[in-house]
């Protein structure tokens, strides 16, 4: 894993976006996995910055969201569908037709999972999957005592992730199961890109990057992965115990990338 410790939530963002605005100026048809929750927005509101001054298109990008909720439709005043069209797709100028989530709203939702599961692999894969950590240590709905080696399916969510999701919305119950992306069908992308602020984060990113490899917590799992970058601001790097050897790597990359220059 490549651990940055940055110095705010606003850095993180920005580092996310110059990774996502590499990635996508280096293959401009690139497929990106993308996650909803309060994390990832400062990032997709840098995207839209960066989309809306001429230096980022996403005419041929391709996205494949982590989950959604089940039983509730696209027009849903909260669902997934809805808040990534609000918080990114309406923004910028990504053909619509190249948004994928999964249908929450669908008939049979077991036969739903396995067709997006295997939509992403029609596709080609993901390049990029970007993750946030959720408070128990979920990625995607994956809760703790997830299968490590899960594909696309439906979740029950614990009442932590429920309890997590209607902070700030006192009149939404949300629903009780989620089609999600698997932790193996995280972990097939090309690369991992985790975000986590925040000090009510900082016990799951612990156990995430230095605690056992462990179905307990989710995403651990990256652990597993070669090409996994986590960028944390302080508070969500509080209780780290290998901050220094970060920071020295750190301070190598950096006279790399000078000695580069």
């Amino acid at each position: 894993m490549d651990v940055w410790i940055l110095g705010s939530a606003q850095a993180v963002a920005v580092k996310a976006a110059d990774l996502c605005t590499e990635l996508i100026q280096r293959k401009p048809d690139a497929r990106l996995g993308l996650a909803t929750g309060t994390t990832p927005q400062a990032l997709y509101a840098e995207l839209i910055r960066r989309n809306q001054r001429g230096r980022l298109s996403f005419s041929r990008v391709e996205t494949f969201n982590l989950d959604e909720y089940l039983g509730i439709g696209p027009e849903h005043p909260r669902s997934f569908h809805r808040a990534m069209r609000e918080s990114l797709f309406d923004l910028v100028d990504i053909d619509p037709s190249n948004a994928h989530l999964p249908a929450g709203d669908c008939d049979d939702p077991a036969t739903e999972a396995e067709a997006y599961e295997a939509l992403i692999g029609a596709r080609g894969g993901i390049d990029l999957q970007i993750l946030g950590i959720g408070r128990n240590g979920h990625i995607g709905f994956n809760e703790p005592g997830s299968s490590l080696g899960s594909r696309t399916r439906v979740k029950t969510l614990s009442r932590a992730t429920l309890r997590d999701n209607q902070l700030g919305e006192p009149d939404f119950e949300a629903p009780s199961m989620a089609i999600t992306m698997g932790i193996a069908t995280i972990l097939d992308a090309g690369a991992l890109l985790v975000l986590a602020t925040g000090a009510a984060k900082a016990p799951a990113v612990a156990a995430a990057l230095e605690g056992p490899l462990s179905a307990s917590c989710p995403a651990s799992a990256i652990q597993l992965h070669p090409r996994a970058t986590v960028l944390l601001d302080p508070e969500a790097a509080a209780q780290l115990r290998l901050t220094e050897y970060y920071a020295l790597v750190d301070r190598a990359r950096r006279r790399l990338a000078a000695d580069s220059s």
